[in-house]
């Protein structure tokens, strides 16, 4: 389901985009996004046909609703970072605005117990923070100087690693199909840095 979310979302995000933001992508990054989405979702196929079960009809709707949504705030964040003038700034207003919720919450519901659940997870959960922050801050900053359709073909294309790490570290098979999708995801991203 997740390659399916995140492998819709370039293309709704291409759309949005030409219609609230005016962003035409020419006939090669409109062809990359195409590809590379055509790509991330034969992941997903691959995984459903391999699985032998039949496909989840309910969850592949709430995978297209997921999709959905990410294209959405990632058009409004596109919209947004360039009207802030300042990637930098418009990343730390939105973690410090979304990011206090969870931790008051917390707070609330463990009150002193709080710093002992945490301790054994404290390392981890700061490495993941710094590296979610960083990725979505240079995702924002690569938004203020590119179109935002290639760019979120780009990010998505992250599925690939996600691939591979399953691959390499939970033995998941990465068989011929899942090979040939993210060769398509491959030429997707080449298409889209072609200059005519």
């Amino acid at each position: 389901m997740y390659p399916i979310a995140r492998g819709t979302a370039p293309l709704v995000v291409t759309v949005l985009a030409a219609v609230f933001v005016g962003e035409h992508p020419d006939g090669w990054a409109t062809a990359g996004v195409a590809v590379a989405s055509a790509g991330l979702v034969g992941l997903a196929l691959w995984g459903i046909r391999g699985s032998g079960r039949r496909p989840d009809w309910p969850a592949l709707l709430a995978a297209l609703a997921t999709g959905l949504a990410i294209a959405v705030y990632a058009t409004v964040d596109g919209v947004g970072v360039r009207a802030s003038g300042t990637s930098l700034g418009y990343v730390a207003w939105l973690m410090i605005l979304e990011g206090l919720a969870i931790p008051a919450y917390a707070l609330y519901r463990h009150r002193a117990e709080l710093v002992e659940r945490l301790r054994p997870f404290a390392a981890r959960g700061l490495l993941g923070a710094a590296l979610s922050v960083t990725a979505y801050g240079l995702v924002l900053w690569a938004q203020t100087r590119a179109a935002l359709a290639p760019i979120a073909a780009l990010r998505e294309s992250s599925i690939i690693v996600g691939a591979a790490i399953g691959t390499l570290f939970f033995k998941e098979r990465f068989g011929a199909p899942r090979i040939a999708a993210a060769g398509l995801t491959v030429v997707g991203i080449g298409l889209m840095l072609h200059t005519s």
